[in-house]
């Protein structure tokens, strides 16, 4: 059989699979047993098939994901988001679009927290959308800015998205999660730039209010108490990686270790609080391993009926410039984000564009780095981002799913801009993974 029908009819069932409502990880699954059944002499071949799972989930560099979600659903849990907010709100002057830029820099703060774009939107919903509508913000200026700021939490560690992609495509964990900072951190001030012009230019879409003076010397008490110690989880996390001090792993876990301490010393810390923390970190990380030893194998698959050399071939001989064709995947991941969520498209798309990213002569990190910002555009991509479910569910009555997406845009729009920032300008990428154990 041609390389070409092989793949057709393997893409085929799978994303057929996929429309009648079958799970991720068990649509995976049933296409490749019934593949290895006949391209790998059939009972061998489902040998090989379990050794292919075992192996899988029995990496190193997966250890962080858990470790990460569990961190979030510590932080989600244990009432520290709304602490934080107070500390943000009591440093933000009287600028266009107050509540709006609050949303970013708890965005910010809270991805470097969670690691979850559907936890971080909702978080921000339930704290800032009554007190937006209440000052008689726009729809625009109140569910864009959690829209865009929520989905910061895939592109700023730690990300448990980001673990996933780096151990699946097999290159370094702590590298990739030190390259996607700056990205992030771009994406945060170009938000919070369209915010400010934007509300120069109409200020009726975030009206100005008079609020009462804080005192310098209670920001900085509070700022103390409540901001500092989370910069201590973020070095934890991220400066002990820069450093060279530590693995990904082992950051991973200092950190969890420390959102336990912060939960104690802050009064958050229950046995039903531990309980439903670690009941969620197994839900989420059973599916995320089932969903990976599923990916695995369907690229050994695609490898051995030869789809992926023949799509590495085809790639080669276009007459593109490769940079173009790096363009040209992300307008196909794009495109692919309108319909599904960013787990299922790394899982189709990471076993066939980097076998072609590495012929082209690109740095697996640079490019995964922008392929993350794409999974994070697809959770605010009209009409089935999972981010925009969540804000809806939480907004203000008479908000339709129309309202919801107009807010997105502007920050969709966004992150184009950025995106192709770090196509043209790589170095965005490379430079602080160039600068770690110096």
């Amino acid at each position: 059989m041609h390389w070409s029908l092989s793949l057709l009819v393997i893409f085929g069932a799978l994303l057929g699979l996929m429309a009648i409502g079958v799970p991720i990880a068990f649509s995976f699954t049933t296409v490749n047993i019934i593949a290895v059944y006949y391209l790998w002499n059939g009972t061998a071949g489902l040998n090989q098939l379990m050794l292919s799972v075992y192996e899988s989930v029995t990496s190193f560099a997966l250890l962080p994901v858990p470790l990460f979600v569990l961190m979030g659903e510590v932080m989600f849990r244990s009432g520290i988001a709304g602490k934080l907010m107070d500390v943000l709100d009591s440093w933000i002057g009287r600028v266009p679009g107050r509540l709006s830029l609050m949303a970013v820099a708890g965005g910010t703060v809270f991805a470097t927290l969670t690691g979850s774009a559907m936890a971080g939107a909702a978080m921000l919903s339930s704290l800032l959308v009554p007190e937006m509508q209440k000052r008689g913000y726009s729809r625009e200026m109140s569910l864009g800015p959690i829209l865009g700021a929520g989905g910061l939490a895939i592109m700023i560690p730690p990300s448990a998205l980001a673990v996933l992609l780096a151990a699946i495509a097999n290159f370094s964990v702590g590298d990739f999660l030190l390259a996607i900072i700056v990205p992030g951190l771009m994406m945060a001030v170009s938000f919070a730039l369209y915010i400010i012009v934007r509300c120069w230019l109409n200020p009726s879409l975030a009206p100005s209010y008079d609020r009462e003076p804080v005192p310098t010397g209670l920001r900085l008490k509070n700022t103390l108490l409540y901001g500092f110690p989370l910069f201590l989880i973020i070095f934890l996390v991220v400066g002990l990686m820069f450093l060279g001090i530590a693995t990904a792993t082992e950051s991973a876990a200092a950190g969890a270790l420390g959102c336990f301490v912060l939960a104690w010393a802050y009064g958050g810390l229950s046995w039903s609080m531990v309980k439903e923390s670690f009941h969620a970190t197994l839900k989420v990380s059973v599916m995320m391993l089932m969903i990976i030893t599923g990916s695995t194998a369907f690229s050994q698959v695609l490898a051995f009926s030869g789809a992926s050399t023949g799509l590495v071939e085809m790639a080669s001989q276009l007459p593109w410039s490769p940079l173009m064709v790096v363009v040209a995947m992300m307008g196909v991941l794009l495109v692919m984000g309108c319909f599904m969520e960013p787990l299922s498209i790394m899982m189709l798309t990471i076993p066939i564009f980097f076998p072609i990213i590495q012929t082209l002569g690109f740095s697996p990190i640079w490019f995964g780095a922008i392929m993350l910002l794409n999974m994070e555009m697809a959770t605010i991509s009209p009409p089935f981002g999972l981010v925009l479910f969540v804000v809806k569910g939480m907004a203000p009555p008479g908000t339709t799913l129309t309202h919801v997406y107009k807010a997105a845009i502007p920050f969709f729009l966004c992150d184009l801009v950025v995106m192709g920032i770090l196509i043209f300008y790589p170095g965005f990428i490379t430079w602080l993974p160039s600068l770690m154990g110096r």
